[in-house]
């Protein structure tokens, strides 16, 4: 079975793609394989995952790259393999595209549902590459091609434009959640509200949290945590003892920002015995030390997490479209992908933007 269209979408050429630079080109996705599936894209959430690689900022890039790992769109090519998905489903691709699965028997993250962790054959979803060498493509494009294992059926109660940051944004920040047991008897802080923290503290909120926290430097969106669902705001640059007044009051930190200027010492001090400070920004630089006291004396864990696995995503999908959770989203057309990626970095979007493939969600809205 051959298809009749053209890969083709926003190729980052060298870092200067992130300052507005890409070029729509076509492109030669990786070999069809009868485990794979083809998706004629939709929607395409926007990353921060995006600048840091159209930018080389977490090392160097495979340059031509298309990014874009946040992908809504419908099958249009199955493989004979492939189980659970036919031609005309609604699907997404997150932030991996691949993973060993455990063929081999050797794989201990992939038997037990840690497939994101896999140490043998982890594709990322751009700029990376498959078991046969062929790059991986993201989803600033058409279509996008790859295998089934880690491509999710969207509930149809999600919309597409919602649904697409939740792929990579939403499991970032709802994983630790579940990692660590958020419930009715924790309480948890998420600090900052963004891409990702508004995800966080939404998560949280519906997760039935006894206190939810949002912690950012201003309080220049407090009046939008307390809408996503927060019960407190602490501003750390307008409160001098932020970190005294709410000392020993959280059981678990989820910390989305990526500054290594963060006060990391006077974070861990909102822990209380046994807390958990979970890292899910991912910084180009290297972040501060803290004193190890800081751990010592309450037997506070500091950890890290990365995205999620399919059956994570599928799961907090599920649990998002019946909580009634909807990302804050601003829709930009596709072809506006190098504004938008200007706009990003100037910190515009409140709070994920995703890129609209017009002519495809028209058609798609015709059936």
């Amino acid at each position: 079975m051959s298809s009749d269209y053209k890969f083709q979408g926003w190729l980052g050429l060298d870092k200067e793609a992130v300052n507005g630079k890409m070029v729509w080109q076509e492109y030669e996705p990786k070999q069809f394989a009868e485990t794979d599936i083809d998706i004629k894209i939709t929607h395409c959430g926007v990353c921060g995952s995006d600048m840091h690689t159209l930018r080389s900022g977490w090392g160097a890039t495979k340059y031509p790259v298309c990014v874009g790992h946040e992908i809504v769109g419908h099958a249009v090519r199955v493989g004979s393999q492939v189980k659970g998905i036919k031609v005309g489903d609604r699907v997404g691709v997150g932030a991996q595209s691949g993973a060993c699965m455990n063929q081999n028997g050797d794989c201990d993250l992939c038997a037990n549902g840690l497939e994101q962790h896999c140490q043998i054959a982890n594709t990322n979803t751009y700029d990376g590459k498959y078991p046969n060498g062929d790059k991986s493509y993201g989803g600033y494009a058409d279509y996008w091609r790859g295998p089934s294992t880690h491509v999710i059926p969207i509930p149809d109660a999600l919309p597409s434009d919602v649904a697409a940051p939740m792929l990579c944004g939403g499991i970032t920040a709802y994983s630790p959640l579940k990692q660590h047991n958020a419930g009715p008897d924790k309480t948890v802080g998420v600090i900052g509200v963004g891409g990702l923290g508004h995800f966080g503290i939404m998560g949280a909120a519906a997760l039935g949290c006894k206190k939810v926290v949002a912690i950012s430097r201003t309080s220049a969106k407090k009046a939008d945590a307390m809408k996503m669902g927060a019960t407190d705001f602490i501003a750390t640059d307008e409160d001098a003892k932020w970190n005294s007044k709410h000392r020993n009051s959280l059981d678990i930190i989820v910390c989305t920002v990526s500054s290594p200027k963060m006060p990391i010492q006077k974070y861990l001090s909102l822990l209380r015995f046994n807390g958990v400070f979970v890292q899910v920004g991912a910084p180009e630089d290297v972040i501060p030390g803290f004193n190890v006291f800081a751990l010592i004396g309450k037997r506070v864990k500091v950890t890290g997490s990365a995205i999620g696995s399919p059956q994570e995503i599928k799961d907090m999908l599920q649990f998002f479209a019946d909580k009634g959770v909807r990302t804050w989203n601003n829709n930009r057309p596709m072809k506006e992908a190098n504004q938008v990626c200007i706009d990003f970095e100037a910190g515009k979007p409140r709070y994920r933007y995703v890129l609209v493939n017009e002519k495809h969600a028209n058609e798609a809205a015709k059936l």
